[in-house]
């Protein structure tokens, strides 16, 4: 499958052979995909056992794959596979069944909605910071879970599930491990064993569904319309399909969905951004400058605030830009797709990874380094669109984007306020490429009390 590219003077090669490949990838897929990338181009072919892979690195490719040709794709085998946690939910469904659920959904996360929800944001850093000691270590990944838990469920679903936060994150985080078995090769056949890891991922499932059936059918037995997602998917009709609204199961697979996607990315974008700040003092000083000149009298932040955030907000998208949660986008071509001059047959997966693209010196300069003055406008201005996309791209964009960019700026802002936080010593930081691109070992840092928004 070798492939020319008149706009870019690449060609596709091979990367190894499909058990070296396979192997490979499994063991290290971030070192994996950035070495074949800088030493084979921008459209490079691989193996992994049967299948066949092309990884596109470049941000014309990457536009065209998501935007231009989008219609040449499903989603890719993670994403087909996760059917068996999530359902029939925004991230798997495919075709005229994934646009009525996100139209039945789209109106919760329009700006002024989610900008309602500003105020719940802060409210909940600010009562999460509240529990902290100065010079206490905690696992900051953990609390940054908790605490977008918490708020997803408070927002989305009006439904107080702080006290329930630890359990259902603990499920969540064994149900993600355990998804890893869902990619292994003939899996469809494993899962039906009686194996441990097979009945831990039920009963971890179960929990979850507990969960999510009792806020359900709590709503619908009080009839309420609160003006959140959930009483939005519950009373809507889509008109345009004339079939009526959502089954109890369809709601269970988009409230796992939202409650899976709504805090663990805006989680992990968190946790990378304290270590990021720690490992920067003088970013970290510039941001607290910032915090002090706009929050005068150490109030909490306001959605209001948000125009006056914007090194704040340059912070949370350089965070994404090194560690972007979702660090992997794969697509399975149902028809042939062409790149150049040549065709990869339906049945390729297509790979656009972020943690690649975000990290190639063509288009941010000294890669490694964190420096939010890359977010400015004239310097976003300067690159391609999609040189950067934590979000992904075209009809399956994440739904949830604006509430991300607002949730990350705001809490940034209300923990900074107060917070800096030390790695502490010895901790290994090592990032854990599954669903999602988490630390491997959380984060444990030291907490340091400015002396600010103690009040």
């Amino acid at each position: 499958m070798a492939t020319a590219l008149p706009t870019h003077g690449a060609r596709a090669r091979r990367a190894g052979s499909p058990l070296f490949d396979l192997l490979a990838f499994r063991r290290d897929p971030l070192e994996f995909l950035t070495r074949i990338a800088r030493e084979h181009g921008d459209v490079v072919h691989f193996r992994m056992g049967p299948q066949h892979v092309l990884l596109l690195n470049h941000p014309d490719l990457i536009r065209d794959a998501l935007v231009t040709r989008g219609d040449h794709f499903h989603k890719g085998r993670a994403l087909q596979r996760s059917k068996r946690l999530l359902g029939e939910g925004l991230l798997t469904s495919e075709g005229e069944y994934h646009r009525r659920q996100r139209r039945l959904a789209q109106p919760a996360f329009h700006r002024k909605r989610v900008e309602s929800y500003g105020a719940v944001m802060v409210e909940y850093a600010a009562r999460n910071g509240a529990r902290w000691h100065d010079g206490e270590t905690l696992d900051i990944a953990h609390e940054m879970m908790r605490l977008t838990l918490s708020i997803v469920g408070k927002t989305l679903f009006d439904s107080d599930v702080e006290s329930e936060a630890d359990e259902i994150g603990g499920a969540l985080t064994e149900m993600l491990e355990l998804f890893q078995m869902l990619l292994l090769p003939y899996s469809e056949y494993l899962e039906k064993l009686p194996l441990p890891a097979n009945r831990r991922f039920t009963r971890s499932r179960a929990k979850l569904d507990a969960v999510i059936y009792r806020i359900i059918n709590e709503r619908r037995a009080s009839g309420a319309d609160r003006g959140d997602l959930l009483s939005m998917l519950l009373l809507a009709q889509d008109e345009e399909g004339a079939t009526g609204g959502m089954s109890d199961e369809q709601l269970r697979d988009e409230a796992l969905t939202i409650f899976l996607a709504g805090h663990e990315t805006t989680a992990n974008a968190l946790a990378w951004t304290w270590y990021l700040l720690a490992q920067n003092p003088e970013a970290e000083t510039k941001l607290h400058a910032e915090l002090d000149a706009v929050l005068e009298g150490d109030r909490l932040p306001t959605v209001e605030d948000l125009p006056r955030l914007r090194y704040t907000e340059m912070v949370f998208a350089e965070s994404m830009r090194l560690y972007p949660p979702a660090w992997v986008v794969g697509r399975l071509a149902v028809k042939d797709y062409a790149v150049g001059d040549s065709v990869a047959e339906a049945g390729t997966l297509v790979l656009l990874s972020q943690y690649v693209m975000h990290r190639d010196p063509r288009f941010f300069p000294d890669p490694l380094r964190f420096d939010p003055e890359r977010w400015t406008p004239e310097a976003k201005e300067a690159r391609p669109q999609y040189a950067y996309f934590p979000f992904g791209g075209g009809a399956r964009r994440c739904i949830g984007e604006g509430f991300a960019w607002m949730e990350g700026t705001l809490l940034v802002a209300a923990i900074a306020r107060r917070w800096r936080m030390r790695l502490a010593p010895v901790h290994p930081v090592v990032p854990h490429p599954r669903m999602t691109l988490r630390p491997k070992h959380g984060l444990r840092m030291i907490m340091e009390e400015r002396g600010r928004g103690k009040g």
